[in-house]
């Protein structure tokens, strides 16, 4: 019942700032929930701004998305590289290795893939699964370099990932401007892949891009759950010295699993060259780099979580190009609303670590 003694305005009474001990893992779920949540407005009122009537938000991301066979299906194509740069970045932050290079994993992965394609490498029945292990290999070894600097040089990795992004980037640009170029036509591609050598449908109209995504995520699952690799990776994301103290094997350990991250971002780029696009093109990669990133942070490094995000991060895309196409909002829209979901789960963080109590009357 209200007491009206003990009445006291908001303003003059005092309050202070405590870190929290521990919050239960389904509070955790409501405060981020309530991040996303404020987030989604955030968005949804931009778009208003921008000329998206606010009675066809829910029509254009809810019901035309996922209650239509045929953008249900583009939704799950779309989801199966984003799945793959997710679980990528899951595997190298938990390894407390801040890998920003997915993007150049993902071209070395398109431009490996590529080779088997263009030089007709291995008979047209093992073409697909050759283009699959030479973008897995490239991948790989384009994440060894920043890995064995940071082991042993103790170089920045958000540096040099970063910077090995630019490299990769300007190396397929003077492939697809150069010898790599469609003779066909001046157009900066190169030249289009054989039927057998693009990700087929497996049933009911869905790419087998979606299929080995899912199998991805169930390995990574097993990798971070179950296996002898999984125990040593706790230890190491609670901390390098704890894990050194303990004698877990830190460079071993950081080593193979930054490997295994760069090897699926590489794949990544064969399911978006061979599934969507058909052929290597200069502009295949832009934007995962950057979700595989938001699909980590949202999902906190957990493999289902990533596999959920990553679906949630292609419903927006699929949604978002019915936007462009109807409405005319730019693509960068599309960016700018991840951008504004990261940082509303990044603020949640606070609230998740942080308590704000009202000091009683004696206490200091």
């Amino acid at each position: 019942m209200f007491d009206a003694t003990n009445f006291q305005p908001l303003l003059v009474r005092r309050y202070t700032l405590e870190v929290r001990q521990q919050m239960s893992w389904y509070w955790q779920a409501i405060v981020i929930a309530l991040a996303l949540v404020f987030g989604l407005l955030i968005s949804a009122a931009i778009l208003v701004t921008a000329g998206v009537p606010a009675g066809e938000l829910l029509n254009e991301f809810v019901i035309l998305t996922l209650f239509d066979s045929q953008s249900l299906r583009a939704v799950l194509f779309q989801a199966a590289p984003l799945i793959m740069v997710g679980l990528a970045g899951c595997l190298a932050f938990r390894a407390r290795f801040w890998n920003l290079g997915l993007e150049g994993q993902m071209i070395w992965g398109a431009i490996g893939a590529t080779a088997i394609s263009l030089f007709e490498i291995g008979p047209p029945s093992l073409r697909l699964p050759l283009m699959m292990l030479s973008a897995l290999i490239c991948g790989l070894l384009w994440a060894l370099t920043p890995v064995l600097l940071k082991l042993h040089l103790k170089v920045n990795e958000i540096i040099s990932t970063l910077m090995l992004n630019y490299i990769a980037l300007n190396f397929l640009l003077h492939l697809v401007y150069g010898s790599w170029k469609d003779p066909r036509d001046s157009f900066p591609y190169s030249p289009q892949y054989r039927t057998f050598e693009r990700l087929p449908e497996v049933f009911d109209g869905l790419s087998l891009a979606v299929v080995l995504a899912l199998l991805t995520a169930l390995f990574v699952l097993w990798f971070t759950g179950v296996s002898r690799a999984s125990l040593y990776l706790r230890f190491v994301d609670n901390g390098l010295g704890v894990a050194r103290a303990v004698g877990v094997p830190v460079n071993r350990v950081v080593l193979g699993t930054v490997l295994l991250s760069g090897a699926l971002a590489g794949v990544a780029g064969f399911m978006v060259t061979a599934g969507q696009e058909g052929r290597l093109t200069q502009s295949f990669y832009v934007g995962y780099g950057f979700s595989g990133i938001l699909i980590a942070f949202l999902a906190r490094n957990q493999p289902i979580a990533a596999t959920v995000v990553a679906l949630l991060v292609a419903t927006l895309f699929v949604a978002g190009r019915s936007l462009q196409v109807f409405y005319q909002i730019p693509f960068s829209m599309v960016q700018l609303i991840q951008a504004i979901l990261v940082i509303c789960v990044a603020s949640s963080e606070f609230f998740i670590h942080h308590r704000i109590r009202r000091i009683q009357g004696g206490q200091s």
